[in-house]
């Protein structure tokens, strides 16, 4: 592991087991807070270590800058941290972080003891700050390498650490093209004094410029040549051997000659993304005539002739009811007798009812007296025959 100061209480620590990966120790005071860990235990315990001499009170805070192996998994070394992150690590850590270390510990005994320890504080959107004594830390979403990688500014040194989103070769395996140059396009117009950046060496004030306008022509150029390739009908294995480092303007010296097998998958990964999926049937583009003669909406409303001898297929709407046949209301005035008027096969019958029997009771309320009714049953009426004149 290779140990460089930054400034006076930033120290940046580089793997020399995997890819010049990049971890940071800021100490404020008495305490510390670490920018991701180094992926083997030996090495985040020799900055564990480190830690408790500079920094007498511990490691207060733990910041994750994205999800991935080579980030998280020395947490463990420092238990009292409060872990910070983007909301969607927490996400990625716990739908594949565990499966991921599972697939490791199989691999290597090196990760019997190394477990995922989740974040405990996260952000979505916008600037989270942490404020220590004398330092100021702002944390910045800069999602490309992977949706969830955010970069940190120490304010008053005026230095960036970038994770993954800065790097000697931008990947994009795990992220998107246009979110990438979008975010190393920000930090261009930053003022900064220098860069950590989430592999490989610091850069200073007068390379920053360079680097990222570097890194931007690489993703052009990929991009332009991975998109022409299947426009062009080149197989996926064809576009691996065609599309060289060089051809996008990259050298194979960066990374200890690693960036080889990162830029094959930089180049499979935008090449099954821009592909069109498989037993998909095309979409046709019409152009503004045809679509127009197309388009619902413009066919005309008026109501084309019909030819002669036309016959609708529509049936018929019901034929309405004369209006003798609709029922008619007989009213009984109020002064006559109770009736019913029964009217069955043609002939007429007049029921009369008998007044029901009324008996009346006095009851006392108060100094009033209501006098209810009494319904007795009435007796049978008998039915009286209407004697009907014949027609002569």
């Amino acid at each position: 592991m290779h140990i460089e100061r930054a400034s006076d209480d930033v120290y940046v620590f580089t793997s020399e087991r995997y890819a010049q990966v990049t971890a940071t120790l800021i100490v404020s005071g008495t305490v510390g807070v670490m920018i991701d860990t180094l992926p083997y235990p030996s090495e985040t315990a020799q900055i564990a270590r480190l830690a408790q001499k500079v920094a007498p009170d511990g490691v207060r805070y733990l910041v994750y800058t994205q999800h991935q192996a080579d980030h998280v998994y020395g947490a463990i070394y420092f238990p009292r941290a409060e872990i910070i992150s983007h909301t969607l690590c927490r996400q990625h850590l716990i739908k594949k972080g565990y499966a991921a270390l599972e697939e490791a510990r199989k691999q290597t005994n090196e990760f019997e003891f190394t477990k995922i320890k989740l974040p405990t504080t996260t952000f979505d959107t916008g600037t989270f700050s942490l404020r220590l004594p004398n330092k100021t830390l702002d944390m910045i979403a800069t999602p490309g390498h992977t949706d969830d990688s955010i970069s940190l500014l120490l304010q008053e040194e005026k230095i960036l650490f970038a994770g993954d989103t800065v790097m000697a070769l931008p990947t994009i395996a795990d992220g998107d093209v246009g979110q990438l140059k979008a975010s190393l396009t920000m930090i261009s117009d930053m003022p900064l004094d220098s860069i950590v950046q989430g592999h490989g060496e610091i850069i200073l004030k007068g390379e920053i410029k360079d680097y990222l306008k570097r890194s931007i022509n690489y993703l052009d150029q990929l991009d332009a040549r991975v998109r022409g390739a299947i426009a062009s009908g080149v197989s996926r294995e064809e576009a691996r051997q065609q599309i060289t480092i060089e051809s996008c303007g990259m050298g194979r010296v960066l990374l200890n000659g690693q960036v080889t097998p990162l830029h094959t998958t930089n180049v499979l990964a935008l090449y099954d993304r821009v592909s069109p999926p498989k037993n998909v049937k095309p979409t046709i583009k019409l152009v503004p005539e045809i679509k127009k003669i197309l388009d619902p909406i413009s066919l005309p409303t008026k109501p084309v002739p019909k030819p002669e001898g036309y016959k609708s297929r529509r049936s018929k709407p019901p034929a309405r009811k004369p209006a003798f046949l609709k029922p008619v209301s007989m009213a009984v005035a109020k002064s006559e007798p109770l009736k019913r008027v029964v009217v069955a096969k043609a002939r007429a019958k007049l029921v009369a009812v008998k007044k029901p029997v009324v008996t009346k009771k006095a009851v006392k309320v108060g100094k009033k007296q209501a006098t209810p009714v009494v319904l007795q049953k009435a007796k049978p009426a008998k039915k009286i025959a209407l004697k009907t004149k014949k027609k002569t």
